[in-house]
């Protein structure tokens, strides 16, 4: 990790190092004032500010907050690589992350009565890692697409189109259909590591949008009718999605 000297003029993207812990420096033309903020994918804070021009005031403030910064980096949970014989849970059930013999594409192979459910992915190192990434948004494609289908159904509305992404601060969005053209739904494909409930659903929060564009009584009244009390889910997100994020981050 190659840190900016704390005596040269700060620049936006620069990561500097205050308490032994790295902070990015970030300008944010929308922001109204100076702010500190952990990022838990890259395990870094982020100081931003609305201009260049008062990037040394984030920079001043980030220090005054060292302790702060310190504590909740520490706090993150370890991240967990994408490495041979590393255990995920997918579905709330484990899966072993084993080197395939030759170059294949990732497949999944379920579990028996004797061992767990294992992804086998080609490759050595970054090259593996990346073979198992591909092989679990195919799958978190699969359910999420399967999931999609049965609550646009009971909507009643057209099947949207669905894809999977890696965005960091949302687990899904929705672009309604719009004169005539097809929905648009696109998933965080590490809701495959959380519950089958929590992937449903959000499933069934973006479907409901596909009807009302809004959070109004009348989309969670949706809801409701598609999934019932979304209230644990939620929690449930809000309470591990930052060792969601820390999957694969190693």
């Amino acid at each position: 990790m190659l840190f900016r000297s704390v005596s040269a003029a700060p620049v936006a993207g620069d990561l500097v190092e205050i308490a032994g812990r790295p902070v990015r420096l970030r300008v944010h033309g929308a922001a109204r004032r100076v702010s500190i903020r952990i990022d838990p994918a890259k395990r870094e804070a982020v100081a931003t500010a609305p201009s260049a021009r008062r990037l040394p005031e984030a920079l001043a403030f980030a220090r005054t907050r060292a302790d702060w910064i310190a504590q909740r980096l520490d706090a993150l949970p370890e991240a967990l690589g994408f490495a041979p014989g590393a255990v995920l849970s997918v579905q709330g059930a484990p899966i072993v992350l084993e080197r395939a013999r030759m170059r294949i594409a990732p497949k999944l192979i379920p579990a028996t009565p004797e061992e767990p459910a294992r992804l086998l992915a080609y490759g050595e190192g970054a090259a593996f890692a990346r073979a198992v990434e591909r092989g679990l948004k195919a799958e978190a494609l699969k359910r999420l697409t399967e999931r999609t289908l049965v609550h646009a159904a009971a909507l009643g509305a057209r099947t949207p189109s669905v894809a999977v992404m890696d965005a960091r601060g949302r687990w899904g969005s929705c672009t309604p259909p719009q004169r005539g053209a097809t929905g648009r739904i696109r998933y965080s494909w590490r809701l495959l590591l959380a519950p089958y409930s929590v992937l449903d659903y959000v499933a069934a929060h973006e479907c409901a949008h596909l009807v009302e564009a809004n959070h109004g009584p009348r989309f969670w009244a949706l809801v409701k009718t598609l999934y019932g009390d979304h209230a644990p889910a939620r929690a449930w997100l809000k309470a591990h999605g930052v060792r969601l994020h820390a999957t694969g981050a190693a």
